[in-house]
């Protein structure tokens, strides 16, 4: 099922900031999984034969239900009149071809001693993040708000490892702590 939001600038929960286009949607509870989602791009179809691709940018809570899609009111238009209000649909992940590369931006408040890291234009989930310290690798666990945190500063402002859903690994390297500053790499996932 479909139901329609005001997107507003297309930021939400996953804490993206505003969206280039519109074309975004909130997932439910279940499937959002506590910030996995966030990112994900979704071809949403509708019985009506029309389908429309949105990127997850918020969460839907309850009362939406498993499967839900709460799609912005720019992307629900594309599918049906916005007057019906719910649709039915069916969804899947999409790997797009027209995303550029990633990018990494650390939370205002980070530094060398504590630091949260978010990857932005992703073309594929992201299941895990790693920062390189003095004892090699480190998993730094995801929160709610779509940030990897690093609470004792360990790897801040050192070698960033990604792995997308897939098992894809991309390194970024050449970065340093530079709080709420969108700066982009060179690397992005293969298609799927």
């Amino acid at each position: 099922m479909a139901t329609a939001y005001k997107a507003g600038v297309g930021d939400g929960a996953c804490l993206f900031g505003p969206s280039p286009d519109l074309m975004v949607a909130a997932m439910n509870t279940t499937d959002y999984e506590t910030s996995k989602a966030c990112g994900a791009y979704v071809l949403v179809r509708a019985a009506n034969g029309k389908s429309v691709t949105v990127r997850i940018t918020n969460e839907c809570p309850l009362p939406c239900a498993p499967g839900q899609i709460d799609l912005s009111e720019q992307a629900f238009a594309e599918l049906a009149d916005l007057k019906l209000g719910r649709l039915p649909i069916t969804w899947s992940l999409v790997s797009p071809s027209t995303v550029g590369t990633i990018s990494i931006r650390y939370k205002t408040g980070s530094s060398q001693h504590w630091c949260a890291i978010q990857a932005i234009h992703h073309r594929n989930p992201i299941s895990r993040l790693e920062v390189r310290g003095a004892g090699g690798w480190r998993q730094l666990p995801r929160t709610a708000y779509n940030y990897f945190v690093s609470a004792d500063g360990s790897g801040c402002g050192g070698a960033i490892r990604i792995t997308d859903i897939y098992g894809e690994r991309l390194t970024v390297t050449g970065l340093t702590v530079r709080p709420n500053v969108v700066q982009p790499t060179q690397v992005q996932f293969a298609r799927h």
